[in-house]
């Protein structure tokens, strides 16, 4: 089954710098989309970046410019490079993957089957 691993959160001052990282195992060959969610107290999920093939990226509005979202194919791993954080990018940090093919990422949740277990951060 398809599996999905978050690692790399923590806690960071305001203006420092976290990566996180994401490993897919059996993920489908068909698919080529992934995306980084966070979800905060009494917030909705927010997509926050998404990747298609190497090249098309999108990212939410308040991450743009200090977020960059990437993968490394030959390692089935995906990052999300996080700058400049601020208090309000604290959250539980969830890695997502589609089940099927599309040509331009998306940040709503209904793109995406498969789901981590998430990696905290807390930017203070």
């Amino acid at each position: 089954h398809v599996q999905l691993v978050e690692s790399g959160g923590g806690s960071m001052q305001p203006g420092g710098s976290l990566r996180l990282s994401c490993i897919a195992s059996n993920f489908p060959r068909s698919s080529n989309c992934m995306g980084w969610y966070r979800k905060t107290p009494g917030k909705e999920r927010e997509g926050v970046a998404a990747i298609s093939g190497d090249i098309r990226l999108k990212y939410a509005d308040s991450v743009e410019g200090r977020f960059t979202i990437s993968q490394d194919n030959g390692k089935n791993i995906m990052y999300l490079q996080m700058n400049s954080l601020k208090p309000e990018d604290g959250g539980m940090y969830y890695c997502a993957g589609r089940d099927s093919y599309r040509s331009n990422p998306r940040l709503e949740a209904k793109e995406y089957a498969y789901w981590g277990q998430g990696t905290q951060v807390t930017v203070s």
